[in-house]
């Protein structure tokens, strides 16, 4: 119910019915009563809950990030969607037996999504960086602009 609310308040701001800073407000005053369910939950030692509540808790600043900066959502949806593709890769291969082949994966998956977002051929990053392993030389960077 309280979620519902937010995300109802959080709508009318982003299609423009509302304003940022009445949200705001409104926020402030769901925060408590929001974060007091969570250290209850946390208190109370349920398994796969209380300790999901005291990692949330942890963060409880980023939490709320929502509503002060515009270009935040409340949701992970973008993160997920940035991570599908791996996620998919390792249910097909059934992922790695050993925690090198792990990070090799995830590696070069970064890689992979990064030349996508910044519209970079990903053979020829990959290249330029075995490369530049073999004449010992740093790799070239994945950031724009170092």
């Amino acid at each position: 119910m309280l979620t519902q609310a937010m995300f109802s308040a959080w709508h009318r701001v982003r299609d423009g019915t509302d304003n940022r800073a009445s949200f705001q407000v409104f926020v402030e005053n769901l925060r408590p009563v929001i974060e007091g369910h969570l250290e209850g939950l946390a208190a109370l030692d349920i398994r796969g809950v209380s300790g999901s509540c005291t990692d949330i808790l942890r963060h409880r600043a980023a939490l709320w990030t929502f509503a002060y900066e515009p270009d935040v959502e409340p949701t992970n949806n973008h993160a997920e969607q940035l991570v599908r593709a791996f996620v998919m890769w390792r249910k097909k291969t059934f992922g790695s037996r050993s925690e090198r082949g792990d990070r090799f994966a995830e590696r070069v998956m970064t890689v992979v999504e990064t030349c996508r977002k910044t519209d970079r051929h990903v053979l020829s990053c990959l290249r330029d960086t075995i490369d530049a392993s073999l004449r010992g030389k740093p790799a070239p960077s994945l950031i724009l602009n170092p």
